[in-house]
């Protein structure tokens, strides 16, 4: 007989495509409107390159901090924490919120600099051509295309599982409706329509959690208070105990294991952060003076995210799987329904039956909407201006811009779905992406820092660090993979369910390969190679970059939006001389732009951030001895 059961919908089929699709397009519909007035009432137009790829480089530390939540929200920040919650105790979300916090605070010493040294660009890719050439331009556009890749990934197999577990919607049909009603209003919209919706959504977001904390801890029958989650806790250790938990138990920090997953996410996190593109979006929409602001104020704010989230639900999940609510009962979640992050699904099921089944599909569709679409947005401007006005046509216009971006976005939305159709088919799972992702990228995260940080980093040093660096972290990925577990070593699923065996002893293939210690081996050596490396080949022959060419990207910005921005400046020049009035209430976007930068000021915001991030990282070491 078999020792686990299929995940029971509480939702009928019709509530899973009421969702996708209903408020898919009924959020799409108010960012149409919205995005209408905007264009109408505002000097703001989405028919402007500028304005759809950069939001006129204008938008404030509140709303960009909004973005940066919204958008470093994936479905795997609600799913995958709630499973570290559920697998290695409350050890795991607060390592799932360090490992993507920290990160973001220390984004804003780059963005900074990107303010500094490079205010005219639009991706970090154009940096990199700009500084470096042609042969680190084209290896860079894979690593983001790499971490769009498995970033959508994560969005749609993790998003359309959830759907599937609790409606029992077919799950080929989520990987492509979900994409649909979000390439709508960022298409007709831009960059600015996705802040707009990321505000949007961070309320609900916050609001749904709200909801399941007090549900858990206050009014629920099943737990009710903090003392009866530590009872159930406390019998949970007893009876299925965590392995290299001191005394097996799930609400202390002295975890073997969510150290070594604290490790990964760390990884994983750096690689997430540095190598998307939609993070450079937002520092480049950004005011200057308020970048900094944002990216700090979204780590903080980010980090409830996971760790309340993850806490609550997957701690519930575990303290409840004896209940007879419980969707898997009698029995715990498979290793497999685990790694596809239906731990938040089943908690919410018990604590609030069919209401929790709706709010957290909506929070997880919320998510994976509010995350796609900054990818959307990252992918048509790595291929608008990185590919088509890079290598095919250089003296595009404005328009020839947007029209571009606008087949990127539809041609992308279609792939994602194909995409977490073929990952579906062979198997591949939201835990899976979740690691991966830092062991393929780590290699890149260094070499980007030091293209917009360090004036003696050289070409050979770039090239040579994240090239050798991933080679080296390939290699990593399978002698780890093979040593840890080898010959007469049994890994069973989560070390909590020894009849589950998922694992093969000694074998390397992909759940292996997809274990934190994997990632582990993998992540930190490609990370540090690559940073020893690309040091150590600049210095043997430094550059002195002065940054010049970089700061000089602002210059093209003039010529390629000369079809459809240049009546617009010489307008007006025309109403400056017959209005002195509109002239002052009309903000130039020319002028924010041409001015210079005030680099004292930004220099003082980038040694801010520096103290901040440093400061961050210190107390989340001392909390977690």
């Amino acid at each position: 007989m078999s020792q686990f059961a299929e995940f029971k919908p509480l939702l009928n089929q019709s509530v899973g495509y009421g969702v996708v699709v209903g408020v898919g397009f009924f959020f799409a519909l108010i960012m149409l409107c919205l995005t209408a007035v905007q264009s109408n009432f505002s000097r703001f137009t989405p028919r402007s390159s500028e304005e759809f790829t950069s939001a006129s480089r204008s938008v404030k530390p509140g709303l960009v901090c909004c973005g940066i939540v919204s958008a470093w929200t994936w479905s795997a920040t609600l799913l995958q924490s709630s499973t570290a919650a559920y697998t290695f105790g409350v050890s795991g979300p607060w390592w799932y919120g360090a490992g993507g916090s920290i990160q973001v605070a220390m984004f804003g010493m780059v963005a900074a600099k990107v303010k500094m040294n490079a205010n005219g660009a639009h991706t970090f890719l154009e940096i990199v051509k700009v500084r470096f050439g042609t042969t680190a331009h084209i290896v860079f556009i894979f690593y983001a295309f790499v971490c769009v890749l498995v970033v959508c990934g994560s969005l749609l197999v993790g998003g359309a599982a959830t759907v599937n577990a609790l409606t029992g919607m077919n799950i080929i049909a989520a990987y492509f409706l979900l994409p649909i009603g979000i390439a709508v209003y960022v298409v007709f919209g831009g960059l600015r329509a996705t802040f707009i919706c990321d505000w949007t959504h961070t309320i609900i977001l916050f609001t749904i959690i709200y909801i399941f904390v007090f549900r858990a801890y206050g009014t629920s029958a099943e737990i009710g208070s903090v003392s009866k989650m530590y009872e159930l806790l406390a019998q949970a250790a007893i009876d299925v105990p965590v392995s290299g938990n001191e005394n097996g138990s799930y609400v202390t920090m002295k975890s073997n294991q969510g150290l070594v997953f604290g490790a990964s996410a760390l990884l994983s996190g750096f690689a997430g952060v540095f190598c998307d593109q939609g993070y450079w979006q937002r520092a480049i929409a950004s005011h200057p003076r308020g970048t900094t602001k944002a990216y700090m104020l979204g780590g903080l704010s980010w980090f409830a995210v996971p760790w309340a989230f993850g806490s609550c639900l997957g701690l519930s999940a575990r303290a409840l799987q004896s209940n007879p609510l419980f969707p898997t009962y009698p029995f715990p979640l498979s290793a497999q329904q685990t790694s596809a992050g239906l731990a938040a699904p089943a908690a919410a099921a018990v604590l609030m039956g069919k209401g929790g089944a709706v709010a957290l599909l909506l929070v997880v569709f919320m998510a994976v909407t509010s995350a796609a679409s900054a990818e959307l947005i990252a992918v048509s401007s790595i291929v608008s201006y990185d590919i088509y006005r890079t290598y095919w046509r250089p003296q595009a216009t404005g328009a020839e811009i947007v029209r571009v971006s606008h087949y990127a976005i539809c041609a992308w939305a279609i792939w994602m779905g194909c995409w977490a159709t073929i990952l579906y088919k062979v198997n591949i799972d939201l835990g899976w992406l979740y690691y991966v992702q830092g062991i393929v990228l780590s290699p890149a995260v260094i070499p980007i820092i030091l293209t917009v940080w360090w004036p003696k980093l050289t070409r050979a040093g770039l090239l040579c660090g994240s090239i050798i660096g991933a080679i080296l972290g390939m290699l990593a990925w399978m002698i780890g993979c093979w040593k840890i577990f080898g010959k007469f070593f049994f890994r069973f699923c989560f070390a909590n369910q020894p009849n589950d065996k998922l694992y093969i002893a000694g074998a390397i293939n992909i759940p292996n390969l997809a274990l934190p210690e994997s990632a582990v081996c993998s992540g930190l050596t490609g990370l540090l190679c690559s940073g020893l490396i690309t040091a150590f080949v600049s210095l043997l022959k430094p550059d002195n970059y002065d940054f010049e060419g970089t700061r000089a990207i602002a210059m093209l910005d003039g010529s390629e939006n000369h079809d459809s921005e240049s009546d617009a400046v010489s307008g007006e020049k025309r109403e400056k001389s017959s209005s002195d009035f509109e002239e002052e209430l009309r903000p130039t976007e020319a002028a924010n732009e041409d001015a210079p930068i005030d680099h004292d000021t930004l220099l003082r915001v980038f040694k801010r951030a520096a103290w901040y991030s440093s400061a961050m990282s210190a107390i989340v070491v001392l909390i977690s001895e």
